[in-house]
């Protein structure tokens, strides 16, 4: 381990001050992601600004119905909060199939947001990788892919952001706030992560020094029939190879409103809008379900290894959606 400094922070605007103030200088929330990149040697902060004590642990209704999560609130706290399984679910589903019950006791909101790939090549400082040493190349694309992008991927990157919880955030339009020294500012989550073409390094939207404070979940009533379903190699403890966040309104056996993410995909969730398109006005029906996956993954480019991806996907979105509709006609 390098040395580095330490500084605790209590208000937000002091916080964003400290790291102002140091070059390279990182927020650390739970440090679930962020210690352990330390310790391999990826991430080598001069300085780590303790962001737990601020006062943004909070869940909070909006005037317009919806929901604020504060950037500290726990991981454990967001899935067990009343409001939140209630309303959407899906998310208190992503958020329960992430990690340990250890770890979600020390993961906060705003730190799983910006968890970064657990590919191999990003985590092992000796191979040469483009997000972690731009220019260097990304041996994934011939090495080992199997877990990785079959969606907006390019040949400088084809990793997966690791995230369940951004997964079902992306599904309901979710907003991220944040604050830098200039102001407060705000990204929706599909504009959060940025796509990887030729700068998988510049990985969210966030401005330099920018701190997030809260995500904010809109009103979406159809949010509270929803469901995350998640396919790993193991039951306990693991990254997805393949998820799906979806959510459905169905009267008369025609689909009112749909909303569908996937994730382990691609270098952040991936919102399926062509889908969503393809669902909409359309039968609920199996056949209709398969249909909508298919006209999304039509833009699916699979590398050699990782090409189970489009099937796993199109019956993670068949299953669920028909689980959801079936529960609608009981």
């Amino acid at each position: 381990m390098r040395e580095f400094g330490y500084e605790r922070a209590f208000d937000v605007a002091g916080a964003v001050a400290v790291l102002g103030s140091a070059p390279g200088a990182r927020y650390l929330g739970g440090g679930t992601n962020l210690v352990d990149l330390m310790k391999a040697g990826v991430e080598r902060p001069p300085l780590l600004v303790d962001v737990r004590e601020l006062p943004l642990d909070g869940i909070e209704p909006t005037p317009d119905g919806g929901l604020r999560i504060g950037a500290t609130v726990t991981n454990s706290d967001l899935a067990a909060h009343p409001e939140v399984r209630l309303r959407y679910p899906a998310l208190a589903q992503a958020v329960l199939a992430g990690a340990s019950g250890q770890l979600r006791n020390m993961a906060t909101v705003g730190g799983n947001l910006l968890q970064r790939t657990r590919c191999g090549y990003f985590t092992d400082v000796a191979a040469p990788c483009n997000k972690r040493s731009p220019g260097s190349g990304c041996p994934a694309v011939e090495g080992e892919h199997l877990n990785h992008a079959i969606l907006g991927a390019s040949e400088h990157c084809v990793a997966v952001h690791p995230s369940d919880m951004a997964v079902a955030l992306s599904a309901f339009d979710a907003v991220v706030t944040y604050e830098t020294a200039g102001g407060a500012g705000e990204v929706p989550i599909e504009e959060f992560y940025r796509p990887v073409g030729d700068t998988p390094h510049i990985e969210t939207a966030l401005p330099p020094g920018a701190l997030i404070t809260s995500v904010v979940l809109p009103p979406a009533p159809a949010a509270a029939r929803s469901r995350y379903r998640k396919v790993r190699d193991r039951a306990s403890f693991a990254f997805a190879t393949g998820s799906v966040a979806a959510a459905v309104t169905v009267r008369d056996g025609v689909v009112r409103e749909a909303r569908l993410a996937f994730g382990a995909v691609a270098s952040g969730p991936w919102r399926a809008r062509a889908a969503e398109r393809a669902l909409t006005g359309g039968p609920a029906s199996a056949e209709a379900f398969a249909a909508a996956a298919d006209a999304e993954l039509s833009a699916a480019a699979p590398l050699p290894g990782n090409g189970y991806k489009v099937t796993l996907i199109r019956n993670l979105v068949v299953a669920v959606l028909t689980e959801l509709t079936e529960e609608v006609s009981r």
